[in-house]
């Protein structure tokens, strides 16, 4: 290549090197850096002319010529030529010191060209640098920075030079009046001072291993001198850190002798630094490396600076450590270690300043000592050694700190000491318990909740890391385990501890286990020889409630039960077998619980009965009594737990039971009844459960001790009550008294039966009498107080429940039973209606269920009552979500204890409801409980509902249960049940639906009973609604209306004729119900009725219409309204031609009710039938469409006609029935050919104006048509029909005047395709359309059969003939439309019947030659059409029908080759391909293959992918006639549709086959390239610049001749300052390839 073309080339590039776009600059640089590789001298030396020629060039683009002068240096130093680097080296030193002034980015880009010569020639550049590093003169600020960094870069070379580098530096120092000059010297000692280090480091690999340090040290000190004198405290904050930097490096290479004398001045003012600086990390830095120096040569007068640096580092170590920002984690780290470095030479002093400052109270002071503690700690452990005891004295202070944050350090500084001895020692339990301690801290926040301080250590986090270290003490501290082993034991029973018992636990399990295995003697544990260690006794009751509580305390149940385990033989020897058997299945239970899963009671009664077991398996009596006596004595610590102190009463009872000391029984329930706290609710059902129990094997015993408390001053209003009793005289005498009714009752309750009966008036109910103020017994009740209240229904409720115990064995009149039912309803009554605060109305409830059987008997006015106020009372509750408003005197329940509650008082009134229907199981005993709860049914509360299905299907179950038909009775209720049930069946409620199923079996079951039928007897009728309730939790509106229609039949079925008009006059109700779905439920039932049963009800038949006809209009939901619909089908088949007409009239659009009823004649087939036909008579005979004059200005409009449109409409809506496919599928050839044609005529046709207002009806009057048309095809279930339309999105194509033709090829493609045999029958019922007068119906029709003819079923079919001569006669159709469709049409045949392109060859090709010359084509779609269709026919042509056409018809697509549209670039594209088959080896059609190869090349990057893809399709298919095997290949390898190419790499190899084969054609190739460059398409101008840049990347050098390469060169210029970014890039990038 001519040496002028590539230095044109460059200085195009040198000119873009400063490109506004970042990519282009970019590859601009790589360009020139490729010629630099290939040509580094010449490269290189045009760089340097052209910043000799341009002195004014801005510095931006100096900077890009610059670092590209730098890239190629490092890229190709070995291969410059001498006189080169020098020229760059001058060109550069000159470069970097031309300005005076500091220009950073230019000059920096000089210095780096000089630093990377540097590498491989440091003698000429340290000669030319040196030049202008002369003594006396101050250099430039960028010499300097480049002896700096050539010193880093490399440091071998650079060495030997330094000393005399610095002694002449030496004097320039004084004259450096600039701080950027004090800098810049300052930053070149620092790297100098590094460089030397390095060296001396590496003596082994030096050049020179005889230098030492002392060559330095005298030059090096001078240095020294002038920087910490002069500029040390420069005002500047970068100086003076950097002369820091410099000093400390520096200090290293200094005499022992000279550092020593400069300590006592050096050190304060390095920190004094601190003070001055925010950046901190540097000076600890530096302050590190003289330290490091000063230890190193034994410094004598450091410790003169002891004091300062100790109280300046410690300022340091206290500062806050930002994580997410390094350098102060480095500055910290470099502290330490500058404290570790005096603690070599300094321990004693060191460690006791650190300890000193432990004692200051200053949270950031506290941590940092406690960091450095910590680090002494881990880092210099002999020289601690002789600390330990100080330090475990010292560590107190900040134990008791109240901070988390110094905590946390606190933790850290422990986890360090039980690594290295110091636990063992004396003091060190206290490091373990305040680990334990911090292990027991409550939560700081709830849960969700953050800290708004990022710093903050909350509870949370301090816990979870003492959990872990004392996890980490156990398991990786090996000699710790005799320091914890028992001792953690004393910290599983103070309360305070309680939070941390989990950890607890699962330490001591872990080394209790151990201890175990090992057979450690030290496992058993001599609790007798152990002061401060809990009893055997203490910590199995501890532990068992615990386990009562598995989940709170961060899930402390499993970890204490397992400890238990591990500790039985501690516990007692006679324990570990039982306990080996029974832990474990506990275990397992927890496992597979949660604590929402987990069945308190049954847990509860679990470890009752397994402390129960121990008991009995221990058996000694001295061990129970003590065991009673200290779990009375622990109970104080549960004063702020009431639920566990509530079990732990029970433990107690429980532990009595099994005591035979009476003595000591009596003891113990005097000193419970003392101490309890009688005021908590909790706490007192605790109390009475705990004497409850202890009655079972004390019945005198108990009896007797509560007479003698309830004589006591327990129950006195004086200050002197009982000397245990002071400090609660404030407690109210009510709540002692509470204790003692509940204590009664439970006493009652779990006395043996055959010994409470006798007692129940003489002692139970006397002692009542005695305490209690109530008209029960006698005298006035004071209802106000709650406590009273619930004491006295809870007690009078296990008194019941006692007796019905009792009775069970022998009879019982409880005469009071009456007048305690109406004092128990009193205090229901007294309850707000509108929330449920207080367990009253659920322990009422259940107080009454337990009186209820007993005798005697209650009248129907006290049933009547007890129900109405029961039922009233809980159903009328609101919803157990709602929260209801706070009052003084009540605290709002927590959603859980609501829920509890809600479920309680639920669970009571049905016992109570089922306790009334025992004392009278008949008929008239179910309706008088129903009549209370029947309005509940309809309510428009769901809450309400639910509760009242419930409680229904409640009483029917347990009524069916407990029946005995002992006459033929009849069940008078059933019609009036079911009318009210069945609508429920459909609620939107699920479990009301499933209840309501569950009643209506229920009661049908029943009814089988009332006829006679055995207990066993299974109806198959009423067994098939069993598998109904699992449909009914399906809340698909269509799956519900079959379950009710199934429902209803067998309802219908089992129903007596006598109950039916009760059943119905019932359902008429459930039309209008509060529920929508209920109201469909009543339509569904209804219907079904009237068809099966219906005959016998014709005197009703009136009532029933008009009631229908006033529902129907009022009806809002939909489904009601179509079942509702069907039963007026029912009633009008016989009257059908005056429902037609009356519905064709409606006014459009027809309403709701217009068009239910149309759907609703679709449901039988022939009506259906009779309508169809009727309409498309019609249709076909009536004018679609008047033309209408608007204005003047606006011209014609068509408008719908009124007639055709009402039975569009009414055809659409009558199709909607499923019913109607019968009808349809008959019918379809003649009604799909009749919509279709139909919706052609709509096509931009406005509704008609309404008859009244004027106002134009609001129809879209194509989208009804294909509607209707959709709705056709699903009748027809052509399924896979309409999912392809749909797909395509047909229909919305169909009804828009724009896109209608696109939508009808859609739909006869998807017809040919699914529905074939249909399409004889649908081309005859449309072809006589062809010819009429409405061009729109003609464009619909000729769009369909074109369509057709590219599918092979119209051959198949023998409808190839029809439907060609139709296409052939539409070829001349006024409409430039139709003409349009029907050339694609003629094209088609290709596709679709290609054995027929022969037979119509000289049609087919007139056609489309007069199509491609058409001249009425707006748009050119008729030219488009012609080509698109000779593409696909000249596949199939035979040869001779178009050898002689073929140059004809290339000259006709060249000029389409790059025509603007898209559409007919890609089919002339497509269509140049096709024809290469007609011209293989003809030399006429190689040549004009060639011809356009470039240009088909090129339009492979075209921004449209389908030209694209014609591209790759023509080149492959005209690849053999290029004639170069290596290029075919190429073409049939690469150039696939579905793949993607790489561009560049295809071009750079074609380009080569292009140079072997075709060396005479590249003249012609490169021209038609460069024509290009001026293309419309910037992607196709890139292709261009790439196809120009490989070509000639790749072409030898003896054919550049051939090539005009100044037209290249010009070209490639223009390029590069072309518009779009992208066509530079590929500008630069060819420029690349000029080498």
């Amino acid at each position: 290549m001519d040496s002028t073309d590539v230095e044109q080339v460059t200085l195009a590039l040198l000119d873009a090197a400063n490109d506004k776009d970042l990519e282009v600059q970019e590859q601009v640089r790589k360009s020139m850096l490729t010629l630099g590789k290939q040509q580094p001298d010449r490269v290189l030396a045009m760089c340097q002319d052209y910043l000799l020629k341009h002195p004014k060039l801005l510095v931006s683009h100096r900077v890009v010529i610059l670092q590209t002068i730098e890239l190629i240096v490092i890229s190709r130093i070995e291969e410059i030529s001498c006189p080169r680097i020098k020229s760059i080296i001058s060109l550069a030193s000159d470069e970097m010191t031309r300005s005076k002034e500091v220009v950073p980015d230019w000059q920096q880009a000089a210095s780096n060209i000089l630093v990377a010569v540097g590498n491989k020639h440091i003698n000429d550049i340290m000669e030319a640098i040196l030049s202008k590093f002369q003594p006396g003169v101050l250099p430039h600020f960028f010499v300097v920075q480049t002896l700096a960094n050539l010193s880093d870069s490399n440091v071998y070379g650079m060495v030997p030079f330094l000393n005399a580098i610095v002694g002449t530096m030496l004097p320039m120092l004084n004259m450096a009046k600039q701080d950027n000059m004090k800098w810049v010297f300052s930053s070149a000692l620092y790297h100098f001072s590094e460089s030397i280090l390095e060296y001396l480091a590496n003596l082994d690999k030096a050049p020179d291993p005889t230098v030492r340090k002392d060559t330095f040290s005298s030059e090096i000190y001078s240095a020294f001198d002038i920087l910490f004198s002069n500029w040390f405290q420069s005002r500047e904050p970068k100086l003076r850190l950097t002369v820091a930097e410099a000093v400390g490096s520096m200090c290293h290479l200094m005499a022992s002798d000279k550092l020593e004398e400069q300590i006592p001045k050096l050190l304060p003012a390095m920190l004094s630094l601190y003070k001055k600086n925010n950046e901190h990390y540097i000076i600890s830095k530096s302050l590190c490396q003289v330290l490091d120096a000063s230890v190193n040569m034994g410094s004598r007068v450091l410790e003169t600076q002891l004091d300062s640096l100790l109280f300046a580092l410690h300022q340091q170590v206290s500062a806050p450590v930002d994580y997410s920002n390094p350098p102060t984690v480095k500055n910290h780290n470099e502290v330490l270690r500058c404290f570790s470095l005096l603690a070599k030479s300094f321990p004693d002093r060191l460690v006791l300043f650190v300890l000193q400052k432990l004692e200051n109270s200053n949270e950031r002071s506290r941590m940092g000592s406690l960091a450095v503690l910590r680090h002494l700690i881990n880092s210099i452990t002999s020289t601690m050694e002789s600390k330990k005891l100080l330090i475990l004295a010292s560590i107190r202070q900040p134990m008791a700190d109240h901070s988390n944050k110094v905590k946390k350090h606190v933790v850290h500084v422990i986890s360090a000491m039980a690594h290295h001895g110091y636990l063992e020692l004396e003091g060190g339990e206290l490091l373990v318990r305040f680990i334990v301690q911090h292990c027991a801290l409550p939560n700081t926040y709830q849960h969700g909740q953050r800290p708004a301080d990022p710093e903050e250590v909350t509870n949370e986090a301090l816990r979870a890391m003492c959990d872990n270290t004392l996890h980490l003490l156990t398991t990786t501290v090996g000699r710790l385990a005799d320091v914890l082993w028992p001792k953690l034991l004393y910290y599983l029973t103070p309360p305070q501890f309680s939070n941390a018992t989990t950890p607890l636990c699962k330490s001591l399990i872990v080394l209790g286990n151990k201890k175990k295995n090992n057979q450690d003697p030290s496992f058993n544990i001599d609790i007798s020889q152990r002061v401060n260690l809990p009893s055997p006794q203490t910590l199995m009751i501890r532990l068992l409630v615990n386990a009562a509580f598995p989940f709170n305390s961060r899930d402390h149940g499993a970890p204490s039960l397992s400890l238990l385990h591990i500790l039985s033989i501690n516990i007692h020897p006679k324990a570990e077998v039982l306990w080996d058997k029974e832990i474990p299945p506990l275990l397992s239970i927890l496992e597979e619980s949660t604590a929402e899963s987990l069945n308190k009671k049954q847990w509860d009664e679990k470890l009752l009965k397994f402390l129960s077991k121990t008991l009995a398996t221990i058996d000694e009596d001295k061990w129970a009594c003590q065991l009673a006596a200290e779990a009375t004595h622990y109970l104080s610590t549960y004063n702020n737990a009431l639920e566990e102190k509530s079990f732990l009463y029970r433990c107690i009872g429980m532990t009595l039971q099994q005591c035979y000391n009476k003595e000591m029984v009596k003891k113990q329930l005097q000193e419970i009844l003392l101490t309890a706290r009688h005021i908590d609710a909790i706490e007192r059902e605790g109390v009475a459960m705990g004497v409850g129990l202890c009655a079972n094997s004390h019945l005198e015993g108990t009896l007797a001790k509560l007479d003698e408390f309830g004589k006591s001053d327990a129950f006195k209003r004086s200050p002197s009550i009982f000397n245990l009793l002071k400090e609660r005289n404030e407690v109210e005498v009510e709540k002692v008294k509470s204790t003692l009714i509940l204590c009664y009752g439970q006493v009652a309750l779990n006395a043996p039966p055959e010994q409470i009966v006798n007692r129940i008036d003489q002692d139970i109910l006397r002692c009542i009498s005695k305490h209690f103020s109530t008209k029960v017994l006698g005298i006035k009740v004071e209802t106000k107080d709650l406590t009273m209240k619930l004491s006295l229904i809870q007690s009078v409720g296990l008194i019941a429940k006692a007796i019905s115990e009792c009775v069970k064995k022998q009879g019982y009149v409880f005469s009071r039973k009456q007048e305690l039912i109406t004092v128990m309803l009193d205090f229901i009554r007294a309850e707000p209606a509108d929330t449920l605060r207080t367990p009253v109305r659920h322990l009422v409830m259940t107080t009454c269920a337990y009186l209820i059987p007993l005798e005697p008997a209650s009248n129907e006015n006290e049933s009547f009552d007890l129900l109405k106020v029961c039922v009233n009372s809980v159903f009328s509750l609101p919803p157990e979500t709602h929260t209801p408003e706070k009052t003084k005197e009540e605290e709002i329940l927590d959603p859980k204890q609501r829920k509890a509650l809600y479920k309680d008082t639920l669970a009571a009134l049905q016992e109570v409801l089922k306790s009334v229907l025992a004392k009278d199981p008949t008929p008239d005993g179910l309706q008088s409980i129903f009549k209370h709860i029947e309005s509940w049914l309809s309510s428009s509360l769901d809450h309400e509902r639910e509760r009242a299905v419930r409680a229904t299907a409640h009483i029917l179950d347990y009524y069916l249960d407990n029946l005995t038909v002992k006459n033929m009775v009849s069940f008078h209720n059933l019609g009036a049940l079911l009318g009210r049930l069945s609508p429920r069946c459909s609620d939107p409620q699920p479990a009301i639906r499933i209840a309501a199923v569950n009643c209506i079996y229920t009661l049908l079951n029943i009814q089988l009973q009332y006829e006679g039928f055995a207990l066993d007897y299974r109806d198959e009728a009423v067994e098939s609604l069993l598998p109904l309730r699992d449909r009914l939790e399906n809340p698909d509106h269509s799956i519900l209306y079959k379950t009710c229609s199934d429902l209803t039949k067998v309802m219908s079925k089992c129903l007596p004729q006598q109950q039916l008009t009760t059943l119905v006059f019932m359902l008429f109700e459930g039309l209008v119900d509060s529920q929508a779905n209920c109201c469909r439920a009543s339509s569904v039932i209804l219907n079904t009725l009237l068809k099966n049963r219906g005959g016998r009800l014709q005197d009703l038949v009136p009532e029933i219409l008009e009631v229908l006809h006033l529902r129907l209009q009022s009806i809002i939901d939909d489904q009601v309204r179509v079942a509702v619909g069907q039963t007026v089908l029912i009633l009008a088949s016989q009257h059908l031609q005056t429902v037609i007409n009356t519905l064709i009239n409606q006014p459009l659009p027809y309403d709701n009710w217009t068009s239910e009823m149309w759907m609703a004649l679709g449901a039988d087939p022939i009506i259906a039938s009779q309508i169809i036909e009727t309409v498309m008579e019609k249709l076909l005979i009536m004018a679609p469409y008047v033309d209408k004059k608007e204005s003047m200005m606006r011209g014609t409009t068509k408008v719908a006609t009124n007639q055709p449109l009402a039975m569009t409409c009414g055809l659409k809506e009558l199709l909607l029935n499923g019913q109607s496919q019968e009808p349809a599928v008959s019918l379809f050839p003649q009604l799909f050919s009749c919509l279709t044609l139909r919706l052609g005529a709509s096509v931009g046709v406005s509704a008609p104006k309404d008859s009244n207002n004027k106002h134009t009806i609001s129809v879209h009057v194509a989208g009804v048509a294909a509607e209707a048309l959709r709705i056709l095809l699903a009748r027809a279930q052509l399924d896979e029909v309409i999912k392809r339309l749909d797909e395509d999105n047909a229909w919305d194509a169909m009804k828009e005047q724009n896109t209608h033709t696109t939508g009808v090829t859609l739909l006869a493609r998807a017809i040919a395709k699914h529905a074939g045999p249909k399409l004889p029958s649908i081309v005859e019922y449309m072809c006589p359309s062809l010819n009429n007068i409405y061009e729109c119906q003609r464009i619909t029709v000729t769009a369909f059969f074109s369509e057709l003819l590219n599918h092979h079923v119209a051959t198949e079919l023998l409808l190839i003939d029809v439907l060609m001569n139709n296409m052939m006669e539409r070829i001349s159709d006024p409409c430039c439309t139709v003409r349009m469709l029907a050339v694609r049409g003629l094209g088609n045949i290709a596709i679709g019947s290609p054995e027929k392109v022969n037979k119509y060859a000289k049609e087919l090709l007139a056609a489309m030659s007069s199509g491609m010359e058409e001249k009425d084509d707006p748009g050119k779609r008729i030219t488009l059409e012609a080509m698109s269709g000779l593409s696909k026919v000249l596949l199939y042509l035979d040869k001779k029908n178009v050898h002689l056409l073929v140059v004809y018809i290339f000259m006709k697509i060249k000029p389409f080759l790059e025509n603007d549209n898209d559409e007919i670039r890609c089919a002339s594209i497509h269509l140049l391909g096709n024809l290469s088959r007609f011209g293989s080896g003809e030399p006429v059609f190689k040549d004009q293959i060639h011809n356009v190869l470039v240009s088909l090349l090129l339009h492979l990057v075209d921004p449209n992918p389908q030209v694209v893809k014609a591209c790759k399709h023509a080149m492959r298919v005209c690849a053999p006639v290029v004639g170069s095997d290596q290029i075919t290949a190429m073409f049939q390898n690469h150039l696939h549709d579905d793949k993607s190419l790489h561009y560049g790499e295809f071009i750079n190899d074609l380009t080569k086959y292009l140079i072997q084969d075709f060396p005479g054609m590249l003249n012609f190739y490169h021209i038609s390239v460069i024509q290009f460059f001026k293309s419309n398409w910037p992607e196709v101008r890139a292709g261009a610049a790439m196809f120009v840049g490989f070509l000639l990347g790749n072409l030898p050098e003896e054919h550049f001749s051939h090539l005009n390469m100044n037209t290249v060169t010009k070209g490639l210029v223009v390029l590069l300052q072309d518009p779009d970014p992208v066509v530079r890039v590929k500008a630069a990038e060819a420029m690349g390839h000029f080498h």
